[in-house]
């Protein structure tokens, strides 16, 4: 669905002219004399930001039903940033600042997934998100669009967008036939000061290109997402001569210049500091989608030598992004005379209130969702040593995947073919426990919105696959101490891209580099033939070029699904009634060093 091109037209003219007007009192102007002997004109103001919220409106945890809480004792959700923002308005003044986010907020929690899948916003008469209601509340001015706000299809998504009281911002997600902007590409909004000259603030979205390929199903054909790089450098020229005075760029994308994707699309998935970088006329970007903690980083624009500065506030709410931008009236027109950013921790601050009331129905109805029992166990099983040994509770979700793509197969011209099938220890928390088994716990064992296909591969490039995977450990030569927690994350790769692969068995040399660890890699005890041919059951992500690991994303696609693996494994549990790891548990691989297990 583009948009409505009239309307679209309306909005950012009236916003250039100034129908978007957010008033203000200046700060104190310095007490130096300027020009004729008076003192300069100055106005201050701050923009708040958050990003990676993914469903999160309160300290809550529904995959464990009880209190979020980490080891940094970092708090989450929308609940307590609304206090913070409240702190920062009471501050500067309320007219002096505006509020954005940088994507990937409707995704992530039972929370949000109730409420696109089990009471969706979508029915006739349906409910109000609860996102866009805690938004709402709190006054957001826009948010970016994050690649995750297409995982439950575009209606969703659009119904979203109507809900929300701001606009969604995304330049850079286009009509696929008309190439023109399919959700709103910026808004300007007016500062006041008491000098007579409104400042012009432009917030220009950008999301990510990779929506492309990890939305694939339900995107292709519909809309197409070209780099930030391009998409700003076209649109940053047009908002300076509209007479914009400050640019910020709300950016679902991270500043390490890296993708994930390789050359699946040509276009950089962490983008944020090129664009800095190589785009002119930009003062701030607040950036998203990597998940890490930036409160301020400077990078010179190569063009003009000034500094940008990014922030990127941590994932779920644990942070609230402030820039603070200090303008001076010089030559006829607004300039930033300096521009800085800090995150405010949420853990400092108690949930408001005025969301808690809220939304408490909305909660209620999601905590008595999530503690369906569904099934009984016969055994407790749980991640917390899956990132470095082969656990019954991996094998638990690759049994799923194994047994659902074989019954799809069936009486097909594959069905004779092995089926393997790959898992992530996406939480080091999950839990399955003995006895009652609950929704939450079959869903905390997957928390994103992954569906299932069935790829094949030959021996030669599982093997390819296993030792790209397995580069995720940190050589560690024989003989030296292991210490589990610096075993993992070599190169900063994340636990969903180590992938474990059942069907084979095989062991993995830490004391090698990468790239030649994987040895004894055999097939019902028999050296794998390369030349063999062998289904893989595999998720939506890694199959369209997720982690950029090999062969995959290339790879015939004998079958896809349309249901998410959580809701697989829900449906399993249910179906079998008890499980009972004895049934599909076993150790396939370990991780050795000169032949020698390590654990």
């Amino acid at each position: 669905m583009p948009l409505n091109r009239r309307t679209f037209l309306g909005t950012t003219a009236a916003a250039g002219a100034g129908a978007a007007i957010v008033g203000g009192v200046a700060a104190p102007a310095e007490a130096h004399e300027h020009g004729h002997g008076r003192a300069p004109k100055r106005y201050s103001f701050s923009v708040m930001g958050t990003t990676d919220l993914h469903g999160n409106v309160f300290n809550w945890d529904y995959f464990t039903d009880k209190e979020f809480d980490d080891k940094a004792h970092n708090d989450v959700g929308l609940a307590k940033i609304s206090t913070l923002v409240e702190q920062v308005r009471k501050e500067k003044g309320r007219h002096n600042t505006l509020m954005i986010d940088a994507g990937d907020t409707i995704q992530g929690t039972q929370l949000s997934y109730y409420y696109a899948k089990v009471d969706p916003i979508t029915a006739k008469h349906g409910p109000v998100h609860p996102m866009a209601q805690a938004m709402n509340a709190i006054g957001y001015h826009a948010a970016a669009l994050g690649n995750h706000e297409f995982n439950y299809g575009i209606p969703v998504l659009r119904k979203f967008e109507e809900q929300c009281h701001f606009p969604l911002l995304g330049a850079n997600a286009l009509d696929a036939k008309t190439l023109k902007p399919a959700f709103q590409p910026y808004v300007i909004k007016r500062m006041c000061t008491p000098h007579g000259r409104d400042v012009r603030v432009a917030i220009l979205g950008l999301t990510n290109p990779g929506i492309a390929i990890w939305d694939k199903a339900n995107v292709s054909g519909k809309m197409v997402f070209p780099g930030l790089e391009e998409q700003a450098a076209k649109w940053v020229p047009k908002l300076r001569s509209m007479g914009a005075d400050v640019v910020i760029v709300a950016a679902h994308s991270g500043s390490s210049g890296t993708s994930s994707y390789g050359d699946q699309v040509p276009y950089i998935e962490n983008a944020a500091a090129l664009v800095a970088e190589q785009v002119p006329g930009i003062d701030a970007i607040l950036v998203g989608h990597a998940h890490v903690e930036i409160p301020e980083y400077r990078v010179k624009n190569k063009q003009t030598g000034k500094d940008v500065v990014l922030s990127e506030p941590l994932k779920w709410g644990q942070r609230l992004t402030v820039f603070d931008f200090d303008l001076v009236w010089e030559k006829g027109r607004w300039s930033v005379e300096k521009a800085g950013s800090k995150v405010l921790n949420s853990n400092t601050a108690v949930e408001d209130p005025k969301i808690v009331r809220l939304l408490a129905d909305e909660h209620k109805k999601v905590v008595a969702y999530v503690n369906q029992v569904i099934g009984t166990s016969k055994a407790a099983m749980t991640t917390a040593e899956a990132a470095w040994k082969d656990e019954p509770i991996i094998d638990l979700i690759n049994a799923v995947q194994v047994d659902t793509v074989k019954a799809a197969l069936a009486g097909g011209a594959y069905a004779s073919l092995p089926v393997l099938s790959q898992a992530s220890c996406f939480s080091r928390t999950a839990a399955i426990p003995a006895g009652q088994v609950t929704i939450k716990d079959a869903a905390g064992l997957y928390p994103f919105e992954n569906t299932l296909e069935a790829r094949l591969l030959t021996g030669a490039q599982l093997r390819d696959y296993l030792e790209f995977s397995a580069r995720y450990y940190v050589q560690t030569a024989a003989g030296v101490p292991v210490d589990t927690s610096k075993l993992t994350n070599a190169g900063n790769t994340p636990d969903y891209n180590y992938d474990a692969v059942s069907g084979l068995t095989y062991d993995i040399d830490i004391a090698k580099p990468a790239g030649s660890r994987i040895s004894n890699l055999a097939f019902q005890g028999k050296p794998l033939d390369p030349a063999g041919q062998f289904v893989l059951a595999v998720n939506n992500y890694r199959a369209n070029g997720g982690g950029n690991f090999p062969h995959v994303a290339g790879a015939k696609q004998l079958w896809a699904n349309s249901e998410e693996i959580r809701n697989t494994i829900i449906a399993w549990v249910k179906a079998k009634g008890v499980v009972d790891p004895a049934a599909f548990a076993s150790v396939d691989w370990k991780l050795v060093r000169d032949g020698v297990a390590v654990f």
